[in-house]
């Protein structure tokens, strides 16, 4: 008995040996394997930087080899991705004067040079916002154990601001040449030194985009059911094509849409959005009705390091419909004007100007205009966009005359009044202000006064709205109550008493 209890105790301890050898290992094999592996880079820095969702300049590779070792496709990958991950950082150093990321993506002798202009800078209360919009880049020399290289990055597109004591005290927009030595350390590339040989100031050499026709009877659209989500899941195409056919036989010719800009996927544009916005325009061109697409909907940041992900944005979506038939004009924003309080005028209208020249960059047939608030701010930019266009909801008895002012000031381009109307609503919050006959009777006089002055048109809108999402005039009833009823026709489909005056003919 005494000898069966040894063996079992010895069956145990050599089963609990072995256990604790497989543990020990297991141990060692998931260190070597991650030691040979490494550790993923964007938890080993300090910065993570998301490109995808941050920063994405355009980029272009000279493919014409290199002097020594050659390279792969997926080091050049890693190369372009260190480098504008750099920039990145750099640039966000320059705008808050810290230094997090630096040590990351420059090599020691590097960032001391960027160290004293962030102290110089810090000392006299100077800041750069600074971005990238471009790069040409081209390896030079690839070294023969993969360690160095030598890049150059020709015609770099660059835009800065510089700031004293929070005031700007120089814009500038430059075509730069860099020649940059980085060496490969830890496993990704670090800028070792680099050299700033050329610089300029951009040129504009964007061309005039005439018109096609400026006999312009229109108006702003958006289906009856689902308003400010046009493009969204209860999406359908019938309802639209009912709707344009409705537009077509009230003796209108054109149409206003919107581009929602998080809803089409921001820099990544969704395939699926792009889609439907195909089939709308394909419906209009069907029922011969002319498109003015508005951009940027819902957008309103305007921040210097968002302008990569916007030129994305805008670069598909132009790029992917600039030869449709149904195209009138490109409309970068609506109503930019009303962030002039919120993100400073300088900074809407820089990016404003920057949409213009990218747009144009693209499609070089189509107009650009912008769908300013009021006459006021119409003459912003008048010298870049191709058709100058502005909204009224002010009082009509002023409409000519404002009208006419901005024509006296603008006499080389059309003038289009690319949003106006009135609400019906009398109810609980406005009672008494306004009505069916009131609102006829708006309309019935400001298509005497385009009649007179030969003003083209796109009035808002069709449809009455059961419900005005919050993003548009927050969640106040007495002001998303009267923009339900600024419609020709009632939420149910009925024709109200404007509906006589929703053209000029």
């Amino acid at each position: 008995m005494v000898k069966m209890n040894k063996q079992i105790l010895r069956g145990v301890l050599m089963l609990t040996y072995l256990a604790i050898i497989g543990v020990l290992l297991f141990l060692v094999s998931s260190l070597y394997s991650f030691l040979n592996t490494g550790a993923d880079r964007s938890k080993m820095l300090h910065t993570e930087v998301k490109k995808v969702e941050q920063y994405l300049p355009k980029v272009t590779w000279k493919n014409d080899g290199n002097e020594g070792r050659k390279i792969s496709q997926q080091k050049i990958n890693a190369v372009e991705n260190d480098y504008l991950d750099a920039w990145y950082v750099k640039q966000i150093a320059y705008k808050t004067n810290t230094r997090v990321g630096i040590e990351d993506y420059f090599t020691k002798s590097a960032r001391e040079n960027i160290y004293n202009i962030l102290d110089y800078n810090k000392l006299n209360k100077t800041s750069i916002d600074a971005t990238t919009l471009e790069h040409n880049l081209d390896i030079e020399f690839f070294s023969e154990d993969g360690q160095l290289i030598v890049l150059k990055d020709s015609s770099a597109l660059e835009y800065k601001k510089v700031f004293k004591n929070e005031k700007i005290i120089l814009e500038a927009t430059e075509v730069s040449t860099y020649r940059y030595v980085l060496l490969l350390e830890d496993g990704f590339w670090r800028i070792r030194h680099v050299v700033k040989e050329a610089s300029e100031k951009f040129k504009d050499s964007s061309q005039k985009n005439p018109i096609s026709f400026t006999n312009i009877k229109g108006i702003n659209y958006y289906p009856q059911a689902t308003p400010w989500d046009m493009y969204g899941d209860k999406f359908d195409i019938n309802i639209i094509k009912n709707d344009f056919r409705i537009i077509k036989k009230a003796g209108l010719n054109s149409i206003r849409i919107f581009v929602p800009y998080e809803d089409f996927g921001k820099a990544d544009v969704k395939f699926e959005k792009l889609e439907k916005l195909k089939k709308v325009l394909d419906t209009a061109l069907t029922e011969d009705l002319k498109v003015v697409i508005t951009l940027f909907d819902f957008y309103g940041n305007y921040d210097v390091l968002d302008w990569t992900l916007n030129q994305r944005h805008a670069e598909k979506i132009v790029a992917t419909f600039k030869d449709h038939q149904a195209i009138l004009a490109w409309d970068v924003k609506n109503e930019p004007n009303l962030d002039f309080n919120s993100r400073g005028k300088e900074n809407v209208t820089a990016w404003l100007d920057f949409m213009i020249i990218l747009i144009k960059a693209i499609d070089k047939k189509h107009p650009v205009t912008i769908g300013w608030s009021n006459t006021r701010s119409a003459t912003i930019l008048k010298d870049k966009v191709d058709v100058v266009s502005f909204h009224y909801y002010e009082d009509l008895a002023e409409l000519e005359n404002e009208y006419l002012k901005l024509k006296e000031e603008i006499k080389d381009k059309p003038i289009i009044l690319q949003e106006f109307g009135l609400s019906s609503y009398g109810g609980f919050w406005r009672p008494f202000v306004g009505s069916e006959e009131k609102q006829a009777n708006y309309y019935k006089e400001v298509q005497k006064i385009m009649t007179e002055n030969s003003i083209p048109f796109m009035s808002w809108t069709l449809y009455d709205f059961d419900v005005v999402p919050k993003e548009v005039l927050g969640r106040l009833p007495w002001r998303t109550n009267p923009q339900k009823k600024f419609g020709f026709i009632t939420s149910s489909g009925k024709k109200k008493l404007s509906y006589k005056y929703i053209s000029n003919e």
